[in-house]
């Protein structure tokens, strides 16, 4: 459907959500992974998950300002098809990818905190080396088919779809459920498993750490803030879009629920990119930036003391004397 509101949605606020995401994103994962450099050997097998992570983001930022003109322009692509498809297929690689990763990492901290022992020695850079490649080896091959559907109609050259033209919406559904259980729903199960018995370890376990136990909560919240703003509802709207432009090429005629489901997709479509300025928080997390960084304010605040304050107060002393004297 195309309306007003459509319009608002497609034309002003995904550009908006885009370049707000390109801007911090670049920001915060360039800072992210610098440090994560500056910490490689301190961190263990996990930094390349992080890595990978990384990577993953920096697969989507580049293409966000040509989607960003697409839309601004009223959905007039002028880049070529070839480009279209390259966009769309780096899109998808950076979301299922940050899932995928999101996923390692999650089963690398229940590893550490459920089965210590077992995780020192099963677990080594090579072993974490010859998943991430498995990972991006999977999240290639569920995403490859969508770049086979056409991505404009053929009247229309100038478009460039997320998902496919009308004409091929019935397959591109089941692929589309398809993709979700395997490249989704799987991973939030295992997610779910880690953490709900993570959660109950932490609970029982007087002898963990308390500062751990913090850790691995923050960081279990943060995933979860994750998979409930940028993952579920994009999924799931998606994928009623997909059963409500079905449902037209059979009927002629939109179901009652579309144009809300509609909008609600447009929204997902940005709120899932935000995965890029959210996932940073996974790795600052790890590398313990904000203890770094109270750190720093902690010796600058010394650095104050020192400077200024034993300088005032050393300054009505030297005063005094001289009236004394004089």
């Amino acid at each position: 459907p195309s309306d007003n509101n459509s319009d608002v949605y497609e034309q002003i606020t995904l550009p908006a959500i885009y370049t707000f995401v390109f801007i911090i994103g670049l920001g915060a994962n360039v800072c992210g992974l610098k440090s994560l450099l500056q910490k490689w050997k301190s961190l263990g097998h996990i930094n390349v998950f992080l890595l990978n992570l990384g990577i993953a983001n920096f697969l989507l930022l580049p293409t966000l300002p040509f989607l960003t003109a697409y839309y601004f322009m009223k959905n007039k692509w002028i880049f070529g098809d070839a480009f279209c498809k390259i966009t769309r297929f780096c899109f998808n690689l950076n979301l299922y990818g940050s899932i995928g990763f999101l996923t390692c990492i999650s089963v690398n901290r229940y590893l550490a905190i459920v089965h210590p022992l077992k995780a020192k020695r099963r677990i080594t850079v090579r072993t974490s080396v010859a998943i991430s490649v498995m990972v991006w080896l999977l999240v290639s091959a569920q995403s490859l088919p969508d770049v086979l559907f056409p991505k404009n109609s053929p009247n229309r050259t100038e478009k460039c779809y997320h998902t496919t033209s009308n004409e091929y919406v019935e397959d591109y559904l089941k692929y589309s459920v398809g993709w979700t259980l395997t490249g989704f729903v799987m991973p939030f199960f295992i997610f779910l498993g880690c953490y709900g018995h993570v959660t109950l370890v932490l609970c029982r376990k007087n002898t963990i750490n308390k500062v751990v136990k913090q850790r691995s909560l923050k960081l279990m919240f943060i995933l979860i803030l994750l998979f409930s703003v940028c993952y579920i509802p994009y999924h799931i709207f998606k994928n009623l879009s997909l059963y409500s432009r079905v449902l037209f090429s059979t009927n002629k005629k939109y179901p009652s629920w579309d144009k809300g489901v509609f909008c609600a997709h447009q929204i997902s479509r940005g709120l899932v990119c935000l995965n890029s300025v959210l996932n940073p928080l996974v790795y600052l997390h790890v590398l313990d930036i904000p203890a770094q960084l109270q750190q720093l304010l902690q010796r600058f605040r010394q650095t104050f003391t020192r400077l200024f304050v034993s300088n005032y107060v050393s300054v009505p002393v030297a005063q005094t004397a001289n009236r004394a004297i004089s």
